[in-house]
């Protein structure tokens, strides 16, 4: 017979807790610490990122700081004047030299207050017991970054950070001070080459094939911004092919890795250690790094310093010419397919590109056969080659394509700028005429040759793309004008030609340039 269950109340269960905490405290008399259970720190197991440590502790004893001093001329320690004629100190003068002859008079009512007395301490001061002249001192003028790229102590930088030096030490990772000296800089490319003269082993790193860089590939920067030592940044390429104004050899590899002011001339190395660009600019409106950077290419760079390593300087093939874009407009009004090549604006007198033929109005459309996409592209063509090469440029003239062999020439240290000399446009005489549809007024020029650009409607075709009175109309699809009529008898000939758009020829403040008009416009 089974029993039921027996109802425990809630009064029988405190009572008998609390007579086991009595019996408890009966037998221990101190009540035992109560052990507190905690859960594990919070872990999660997520992807790990690339770490950049392997290839940063392999190129960072190729990368140096570079100091760069210029000499001082010494000046009087006493407050006086110091004089130096064409490099020749007061006492160098001829005693019947007229500047020497008059601060001996005025001196005499002076003293020691300064003048040539003051000077001649000062000579004194700045030559030796012997008497010969002692050098200027040296003071630090800019810092950079630089890399070593052989064994024996040859380093690349920026031209902007060696330009005014006249002495130059290397810093390496380790603190190291050496000594190096300049082989040889090119300010188009912003490059230079420094030699560190030192009977040791340096390591170096070599150039990569930045044809395989590609948009979002992980680069590292390493460089020595604001005289800190060692500093890496790390990032992606931002973009390819950047033509930020710096010259006529842009094509920048952009990155967004913390670059800033010394990390000029630094490297930026892709995953294995290669250097895909140089440093050498950043755009930043407040002076720091906002992720914009710009390198130098590695292509670019090899070349540039395998010339400046060999003879010091960079010979490059030069044509010219002046050249602009050739836009839409430009393209539809000479009959092109597509709007591609570089338009020449002038060649300059004497130069290889006139003597072999090539006018004003040609599109340079090919070198070799090599097809040339625009005016920095047959830039970068051009000064690619050697000096003295004969090459086949390829230009659309006339509606119609030619080639034209030239011979080139070498780019010269400064070129001048290229264009015709000429006055001020000339005042207008009283018959003017007006070009409605262009929105244009002009009157003959007084020279003969072209039509000067009175007024310029507002809200012109004209207007919308830069003409203004002063301008003179040289040109009209390659043929001269000196008349209205024959600007009108040009475009009536495009319109029956099937042309939309009319090439002028514009010529302002000694420099010349073409400009695509609409034809069906008023």
């Amino acid at each position: 017979m089974s029993k039921t269950p027996r109802k425990i109340s809630k009064g029988f269960l405190s009572t008998t807790a609390i007579a086991g905490i009595a019996a408890a405290l009966l037998v221990t008399g101190v009540p035992a610490p109560i052990s507190g259970a905690f859960a594990d720190a919070v872990r999660v197991e997520a992807p790990q990122a690339p770490s950049f440590a392997d290839v940063v502790e392999a190129v960072s004893p190729a990368v140096v700081s570079v100091r760069v001093q210029a000499e001082v001329k010494p000046v009087s320690n006493d407050g006086g004047f110091s004089f130096d004629f064409n490099g020749k100190g007061f006492e160098d003068l001829p005693d019947d030299h007229p500047m020497k002859r008059f601060f001996d008079q005025f001196s005499r009512g002076f003293g020691d207050r300064g003048g040539p007395d003051s000077d001649r301490r000062a000579e004194r001061d700045r030559r030796g017991p012997e008497g010969k002249r002692r050098p200027g001192r040296v003071r630090p003028v800019s810092q950079g970054s630089g890399f070593f790229i052989s064994e024996d102590g040859l380093l690349v930088t920026n031209n902007h950070v060696v330009e005014d030096g006249s002495a130059f030490t290397v810093i390496m990772d380790d603190g190291t001070e050496l000594d190096a000296k300049l082989i040889g800089r090119d300010s188009r490319t912003d490059l230079a080459v420094l030699k560190v003269e030192e009977a040791r082993k340096f390591t170096y790193v070599d150039f990569a094939d930045d044809s395989k860089i590609r948009v979002g590939d992980w680069v590292v920067a390493v460089g020595n911004p604001f005289g800190l030592g060692g500093t890496v940044t790390a990032g992606i390429v931002s973009a390819r092919g950047r033509d930020i104004g710096a010259g006529p050899y842009d094509d920048f590899i952009q990155v967004d890795a913390a670059v800033n002011r010394g990390n000029s001339g630094g490297p930026t190395f892709n995953l294995s250690g290669e250097v895909i660009g140089i440093n050498t600019a950043i755009f930043s409106p407040s002076g720091g790094n906002v992720g914009i950077a710009f390198a130098i290419p590695a292509t670019t760079a090899r070349a540039v310093i395998n010339d400046l390593i060999d003879s010091g300087s960079v010979e490059r093939g030069w044509l010219g010419v002046q050249i602009q874009p050739v836009t839409a407009d430009i393209a539809e009004s000479l009959g092109l397919a597509a709007s591609e090549g570089a338009l020449v604006t002038a060649p300059q007198d004497d130069a290889p590109a006139a003597k072999a033929g090539i006018e004003a109005g040609d599109v340079v459309t090919a070198v070799d056969g090599d097809m040339v996409k625009d005016p920095r592209d047959l830039a970068k063509k051009i000064a690619a080659m050697d000096p003295g090469k004969t090459v086949d440029i390829t230009v659309w003239r006339n509606g119609k394509s030619e080639s034209v062999k030239v011979e080139l020439g070498s780019l010269p240290a400064e070129v001048a700028l290229i264009a015709p000399d000429r006055d001020e446009a000339p005042s207008a005489p009283q018959a003017e005429a007006t070009l409605d549809s262009f929105g244009l007024t002009v009157v003959p020029a007084e020279t003969g040759s072209g039509l000067v650009i009175t007024s310029v409607a507002p809200d012109s075709a004209a207007e919308e793309r830069g003409l203004r009175a002063g301008d003179v109309i040289l040109a009209v699809n390659n043929q001269d004008v000196s008349k209205a009529a024959d600007v009108v008898s040009i475009i009536d000939a495009a319109a029956k030609d099937g042309r939309k758009a009319a090439l002028f020829q514009v010529e302002n403040e000694n420099r010349s340039r073409f400009v695509a008009l609409p034809i069906d416009q008023g």
